[in-house]
């Protein structure tokens, strides 16, 4: 039996996790549409967050409601919705995200409706230096509409509670991204991306519990055969566990990654202050940024380099979503980067809902390229 085997039945039953959560204890269940979205507060107001994602299939379904020009990740968001597969939700919100996916939330509010709508006005520009009283404002009006709406008050006990289940699972994830820094490391990238979606889709007081038991268990775990090549993923969302699947079984490795169900949605704690509301905006301009908000210094850059050289990467796969405005102007600059401290990058345009097979065809020549500069 698979260590990840919980993880994986999470990520693969998602919606009977959520429809049995809310059976068994009555509680409300919130869909966010983007990893900006301060969980902190509703685990704080016992509301359990599930992330909309999509289930990769083709769709036929969106092209009345958002523009076929809009990337293939949001629009099959929205399809998940429009077929009625999270119709036990409660409630929807989004912090200010990409364009696409805020139509991707709109559109959902209108033709979707939940007893509770919520859209987060996040600062675009974190890296002002108004940005974290600005925030702490919103999140104080957020805070209010989840009272209103749950009907009870959030003491700073139950805030203090609601960051301590956050930083818990941040702490514990970070842990198991620590042992995929060896030589050849006991899990691999598939293991690692269920790990992070499960945990954006269960109770993560339940998620905590299993990653402790993981923790136990996976420094015993060895792999035979010669180390693989190591790999990163870098860019647009990406949940495609069937492609992580498809690039490893090519003989390489996912060591470490920078997108949305990875390290950005994890890697750094809300950190104890008076102000507890002030201690999660700092914790949410301080994550590693998305392109939307990395600027006028790109630090997302500097945090990819230090995981390539910690991580011991050779190679990055640059994803980026089709039509995702944001990663594309990033991507260029992120080559040259990489390329000027010895990482090589291969470019892959996605469409999460089209066959791998073409993809495969050139994961492999990326890998034979690599297996022939470490031969000289």
């Amino acid at each position: 039996m698979s260590p990840f085997q919980k993880f994986q039945e999470w990520h693969q039953n998602r919606h009977q996790y959520a429809q049995e959560w809310k059976a068994r204890t009555g509680g409300k269940v919130l869909g966010y549409f983007c990893t900006y979205v301060p969980e902190e507060i509703l685990y704080a107001a016992d509301v359990l967050p599930v992330r909309i994602l999509g289930s990769h299939e083709p769709e036929d379904v969106t092209e009345p409601h958002i523009f076929a020009m809009f990337c293939p990740f949001c629009r099959d968001c929205l399809a998940q919705g429009l077929k009625g597969r999270f119709d036990y939700l409660d409630g929807i919100m989004i912090s200010q995200s990409c364009l696409h996916i805020r139509q991707a939330f709109w559109s959902w509010q209108l033709h979707i409706p939940t007893s509770f709508s919520y859209y987060l006005p996040m600062p675009h520009h974190v890296q002002s230096p108004r940005a974290q009283d600005y925030l702490r404002g919103e999140l104080a009006q957020f805070k209010g509409a989840v009272e209103g709406w749950t009907g009870r008050t959030l003491t700073d006990a139950d805030l203090d509670r609601g960051m301590e289940i956050m930083n818990t699972n941040r702490r514990l994830m970070k842990q198991v991204y620590e042992l995929r820094k060896a030589p050849n490391p006991p899990l691999v990238g598939a293991d690692a991306m269920e790990m992070v979606l499960s945990s954006q889709m269960t109770d993560k007081r339940e998620h905590n519990q299993e990653l402790a038991a993981l923790l136990e268990k996976l420094p015993q775990q060895k792999r035979d055969g010669d180390p693989p090549v190591r790999l990163m993923i870098i860019g647009s969302e990406d949940d495609d566990v069937a492609f992580i699947k498809m690039a490893e079984s090519l003989g390489a490795v996912f060591v470490s990654d920078d997108h949305c169900t990875g390290t950005r949605y994890f890697w750094n704690e809300a950190l104890p202050q008076e102000d507890r509301l002030m201690a999660i905006a700092q914790r949410y301009l301080d994550r590693t940024p998305c392109p939307t908000k990395d600027w006028p210094e790109r630090r997302r850059f500097q945090q990819i380099l230090r995981l390539a050289k910690e991580y011991g990467v050779q190679g990055a796969l640059l994803i980026q979503q089709k039509f995702c405005d944001p990663h594309e102007s990033d991507i260029p600059q992120l080559a040259r980067l990489l390329k000027e401290n010895g990482i090589p990058s291969y470019f892959l345009e996605f469409d999460m809902t089209v066959p791998l097979g073409p993809f495969r065809t050139r994961v492999e020549a990326f890998l034979e390229t690599l297996r022939e500069e470490d031969l000289f």
